[in-house]
């Protein structure tokens, strides 16, 4: 900061505590300490305010000390900047119990009054009404993408033009226009997000076909399976033409040409799959997703592709290609130097390629609560830009005349903009990344200016501007948790800061020997980052356990073991890594890179050996909420209303399990079904089932192992074939003969699936749940309380979660499927499958009878 009094002893003390709040104090509080008379002119009126607080209960809600006798902080006489008394001092135990006691007392709710009004003026002037200008535009968002129909243009519009006008006829109510203008951002959320649905239109695959398919190839991924992924621009198919084709794919591989990079026009004969729903209701979406990033379909290589001659394309096209030829060849040379998993979770940190981490590494990580160091987000850019920030002033600390004479700090911070711009570009512009780039840039920028970098203020633009362009994020676990963790720190800072500017704790550090310097700072560094993990933490656990129904216990540990490795070993010569390799001299910053990779590994995969099952169930919407409220109370405010928090977090972390677990879960192809069994297992219906859905069921259900079925023989075949399966005590996994499984519920229950109707119809006199997975099948039970969930309802509305009665056993149970049936635009492909449509999935006709008997087994005539 430039001063009179720049780099002194006096001129450091002076604005010790002084942060971007205080620029929002009140005047008249200033006024009341003896301030300025010119203000008393400017604000006439505001020294003897009405709802200025009763001093008895100001002193019962701050607590005495903070209103004993010490040299004021906005004292002119000390010259320090002037700062509202009413900001928020340490709020302990002692001085709870006395405002307790004290509003106990009060026998009229006046006082009290006066209070509440005055602490919200007091945030009004220090800008909470900014702050909480993202919140109600992700308000908006959220209840677009939770509408059970799609909106158009005209409600939306219609809703914001007129919430204008109001908000410009309640100019004389300030109150009533804080309000309108609070719905209004609501209305704008609303409307980004319809905007942003609109502009995506991404063309959908309806149904499963094979085709022959030409493409540019947009990535490519090297899989840790030893597959190779593709991403394509479809620019033709034939054989059939496809009348709908979607215009980007994404396609696996065993092999691909030699020397294929991307820019590059591919063509083979696959199979293309629509884009799936979530594996159970109320789970991630990924049709959802691919919609917002344009993918309209997924799929496999029958034939490896063949490289074909290059179709002319414009340099918007070109572009994309060159950028991701540069990824590749900075991959390929980092897992060159490095190798093995080191080498891909390097080139993951690096250029953002994560394809070939192996999945135990990955597993690992996510159980220790370290997998955020995968993902290029706002630590990774932080880290880069500190790092950047750091070798240029050291730089510039060796000529001394120039540093003093310039705005050394400025030059820094353009540097580490452009630094991180650099690493966004080069690592793909994910939605991670971009998003962490957009609140770095916010903080580096604010630094151009003269600002605080780390503010709520900044946080709040950041957040309005992934808002603005990209509203989807904001029902994703990305964006929640980001911001969280980010807000929680944010605010924890800034309230420490506040309680270190009350105490007036400005004593010169105290003189140590090296050894002791050293060992003083190894434990400030090692406390800040336990506070920082135990804060980050905090925030974002209840969002870890509502989107993956998990939760990592011994994450504080290994974040304490591994963030001090990634912050001194990995991201800092990660980026001289990145500055040495045009000049060809980055192996030995990329083989110190390495060997901290490898201890954090080690270190990752010995702690989730030792770390307790990590499911925790399912979480309630509610209290989410809750928790979000508490959270957005806590981090916006300074005064005493920050204590509205506690009831709000009480309430959320109180209702976390009050919501109703499934009995039954049943895959969107119906090929799946699983119920739990009791001692925290979980019944399945097939041997080899889909490692992802089942591994979600497990957590949602909250069971520790998998059942697989049990395969009858002989006499034993009569409880699946007859009504012998009343016999079978509550409890029993699937057992299975033929095409037809049978369980039964702890309930007593009785969970039937079937290939077929033929095959279901005897279990209609004791079934209480029938799943068939044909979609040209009939309800076979038609006059009985049995719920019959056919291909053809899954198909339609994705996967299902039944529940049973618990009270009156002969009702049927509660069948909820994942997908409404007013479509919105990521699903509307889903009614046009066949099996959506009643249909048999479709058979290629062979021309060759010899060839068809040959696959069918039969004979002639």
């Amino acid at each position: 900061m430039a001063g009179r009094d720049r780099g002194t002893e006096r001129g450091r003390g002076e604005t010790d505590g002084v942060n971007e709040r205080a620029l929002f104090a009140s005047p008249a509080a200033h006024l009341s300490a003896g301030g300025d008379p010119a203000l008393e002119s400017a604000f006439p009126g505001r020294s003897d305010n009405p709802v200025k607080p009763d001093a008895a209960l100001w002193r019962s809600i701050v607590g005495d000390e903070a209103t004993a006798d010490r040299p004021a902080v906005g004292d002119q006489g000390a010259g320090e900047l002037p700062v509202s008394p009413w900001r928020m001092p340490s709020v302990r135990l002692p001085s709870i119990r006395r405002q307790a006691r004290r509003l106990a007392r009060i026998p009229s709710p006046r006082g009290a009054v006066a209070g509440l009004a005055a602490a919200a003026a007091t945030e009004l002037d220090r800008g909470v009404a900014f702050l909480l200008v993202p919140v109600f535009l992700s308000g908006g968002a959220i209840f677009y993408f939770s509408l059970a129909a799609e909106p158009g243009f005209v409600q939306p519009i219609a809703c914001a033009v007129a919430l204008v006008v109001a908000v410009l006829l309640a100019r004389p109510r300030p109150r009533l226009q804080l309000a309108l203008a609070a719905a209004l951002l609501v209305a704008l959320g609303v409307l980004c997000a319809k905007v942003e649905t609109w502009r995506a239109s991404t063309q959908m695959l309806g149904a499963e076909v094979s085709t022959r398919l030409t493409g540019r190839v947009v990535a490519i991924d090297a899989m840790a399976s030893g597959r190779m992924r593709l991403t394509l621009d479809v620019l033709s198919t034939r054989r059939p033409t496809l009348r709908y084709q979607p215009a980007r794919v994404r396609l696996s591989a065993r092999a691909v040409p030699a020397g294929l990079v991307a820019g590059d026009t591919v063509s083979g004969f696959v199979r293309l799959l629509p884009p799936t729903g979530p594996v159970r209701p109320d789970s991630y979406d990924f049709s959802f997703e691919s919609y917002f990033a344009g993918i309209g379909a997924s799929g496999f290589f029958l034939t490896n592709p063949k490289l074909e001659k290059a179709v002319p394309a414009s340099l918007a096209a070109h572009l994309p290609g060159m950028v991701e030829r540069a990824r590749d060849a900075i991959a390929e040379r980092i897992r060159a130097a490095i190798g093995g998993p080191e080498g891909e979770i390097a080139a993951a940190l690096m250029v953002g390629v994560r394809a070939g981490i192996p999945e135990s590494i990955n597993e690992a990580m996510r159980k220790t609560g370290i997998y955020h160091i995968i993902s290029i987000s706002g630590l990774h850019m932080a880290l880069v830009a500190g790092t950047v920030m750091a070798l240029l002033r050291g730089a510039f600390a060796l000529f001394p005349n120039f540093s003093s004479r310039r705005p050394v700090k400025k030059y820094a911070a353009g540097a580490a903009l452009f630094a991180i711009a650099a690493y966004l570009f080069i690592s793909g512009v994910v939605v991670a990344a971009e998003r962490s780039f957009i609140m770095l840039a916010v903080m580096l920028t604010a630094v151009l200016f003269d600002r605080a970098a780390l503010t709520m203020r900044n946080l709040a633009i950041s957040a309005i501007a992934v808002i603005v362009v990209s509203p989807h994020e904001v029902v994703g676990p990305s964006f929640q948790m980001s911001f969280a963790a980010t807000a929680a720190l944010v605010g924890a800072y800034a309230g420490w800061s506040d309680r270190r500017a009350a105490r007036g704790d400005r004593t010169p550090p105290p003189n140590r020997s090296w050894p002791g310097a050293v060992v003083h700072r190894m434990v400030a560094a090692t406390a800040a980052l336990a506070v920082t993990s135990i804060v980050a933490g905090s925030a974002t656990t209840l969002y870890a356990m509502w989107h993956f129904q998990r939760v990592s216990p011994l994450s504080l540990f290994a974040n304490l073991a591994v963030m001090p490795i990634v912050s001194v070993l990995v991201m800092p010569f990660a980026v001289f890594a990145a500055l040495a390799m045009p000049f060809g001299a980055d192996w030995p910053f990329l083989y110190v890179m390495g060997k901290g990779l490898a201890a954090m590994i080690a270190i990752s995969g010995w702690i989730a050996e030792r770390s307790p099952l990590d499911a925790v169930g399912l979480v309630s919407v509610q209290s989410v909420l809750l928790v979000t409220v508490a959270l957005v109370i806590a981090t916006m405010t300074t005064t005493w209303l920050r204590l509205a928090a506690l009831p709000f977090a009480l309430a959320g972390l109180v209702t976390i399990h009050q919501v109703r677990t499934p009995d039954v879960l049943v895959s969107e192809d119906a090929r799946l079904v699983a119920l739990p069994i009791g001692g925290g297992e979980l019944a399945i219906n097939r041997a080899r089932p889909n490692e992802f859905t089942s591994d979600n069921w497990r957590r949602a259900l909250d069971a520790e192992t998998l059942v697989k079925p049990e395969a009858l023989k002989g006499k034993d075949m009569r409880f699946v074939t007859t009504d012998a399966a009343l016999d079978l005590p509550s409890g029993t996994p699937f057992l299975c003969a033929g095409k037809l499984c049978v369980a039964r519920h702890t309930s007593g229950a009785i969970v039937v699936w079937a290939q077929n109707a033929d095959d279901a119809r005897p279990a209609c006199a004791y079934a209480a749940l029938i799943v068939i997975a044909d979609a040209t099948a009939k309800n076979p039970c038609r006059k009985l309380p049995v719920a019959v969930v056919t291909a053809s309802d899954l198909a339609r509305s994705g996967s299902a979660a039944i529940t049973f009665d618990p009270v009156a056993a002969d009702r049927p149970p509660q069948v909820g499927f994942a997908v409404e049936e007013n479509y919105r635009p990521w699903h509307a492909q889903r009614a046009f499958s066949r099996e959506a449509r009643g249909l048999m999935p479709y058979q290629r006709k062979t021309g060759n009878k010899k060839q068809q008997r040959r696959r069918t087994g039969s004979r002639p005539g």
